[in-house]
């Protein structure tokens, strides 16, 4: 399978209980469990996160069989975590075949719904989003694709919940974050948009119509990051020491060739195995938000 540059390979998300996870991903959403295991040491310090190895973890996968892992890592809750108020990874928006089938289907035990169902405003319809918080507090966006933007192809699903498609970014500097993918990963700057973000006026008790400006990094017309404003009041995110950020903690994206990217890699590219990985030379980087960004190389 051709896995082409840019292409969202996964989103890892941490949270207390990985059977708790399991429950929400495997058997509410309808992922494939293909791997599950301690975290490899070797892995864990290529991420700059040495406390995380051994730490139980799960991976998997749309029924779709699109090249998409969502990983799951077990570690305690940090205290001063509360989504979307922070830098660093916002949400993962997949994409769904039936975005109104999830209001009554998510247990209440698993997700918390933060924004059910809605058509949107002031920018072309082309999905339906809904946000919810899964049981480590990260933000899960299930969007139902209706068609493409005018400079965007957006997916559309071939499993009840299929590949993240759009990975958000929370940063101080919008315009810094915006360079450093496309300096360093070769990605392209997309298109601006202004609109009332209820999830973010939410959070930080902003008036519900106060705009925020979003810039989408692609490569061609494939969406990757939507990178977004965020209110002064935001601040770095706590995380405990040596181990990942909580919540939406890291995002893995294929490139052509490691040797061409300009990031500053926080261990050398290293062969790794297992699902994902496949064998396939991998290395991560801090992105101007303070993001764990880790690149996979695909040959194409």
């Amino acid at each position: 399978m051709t896995i082409l540059h840019g292409t969202i390979m996964g989103g890892l998300s941490t949270l207390p209980d990985l059977e708790r996870g399991l429950a929400a991903y495997r058997d509410t959403l309808g992922l494939d469990l293909v791997e599950r295991g301690e975290l490899p040491e070797g892995l864990a310090a290529s991420w700059g996160c040495p406390g995380n190895a051994g730490s139980p973890y799960a991976v998997l996968r749309p029924k779709s069989g699109a090249p998409c892992w969502f990983r799951l890592v077990e570690q305690a809750n940090h205290p001063d975590f509360k989504p979307t108020t922070t830098y660093g990874w916002a949400a993962f928006e997949t994409t769904v075949e039936d975005v109104w089938h999830w209001p009554e289907a998510l247990p209440a035990d698993l997700f918390t719904i933060v924004g059910p169902p809605k058509v949107l405003e002031n920018i072309e319809p082309a999905f339906i989003p809904m946000q919810a918080l899964g049981p480590g507090r990260e933000m899960v966006y299930l969007n139902q694709v209706l068609g493409d933007l005018p400079d965007t192809d957006l997916p559309r699903a071939g499993s009840r919940v299929d590949r993240i498609f759009i990975v958000v970014l929370a940063t101080p500097d919008r315009e810094a974050s915006i360079a450093w993918y496309c300096d360093r990963l070769a990605l392209r700057r997309g298109e601006d948009y202004t609109l009332p973000y209820s999830m973010i006026n939410d959070a930080f008790g902003l008036a519900p119509d106060t705009q925020t400006t979003i810039t989408m990094v692609s490569h061609g017309r494939m969406p990757i990051v939507e990178v977004d404003d965020y209110p002064d009041e935001a601040a770095p995110r706590a995380r405990h020491d040596g181990k990942l950020p909580p919540g939406n903690a890291l995002v893995t994206l294929a490139v052509e060739d490691l040797d061409d990217c300009t990031a500053e890699w926080l261990a050398p590219p290293s062969p790794r195995e297992g699902a994902l990985y496949e064998g396939r030379r991998a290395a991560t980087a801090i992105g101007a938000g303070g993001e764990l960004v880790e690149c996979v190389e695909t040959g194409a």
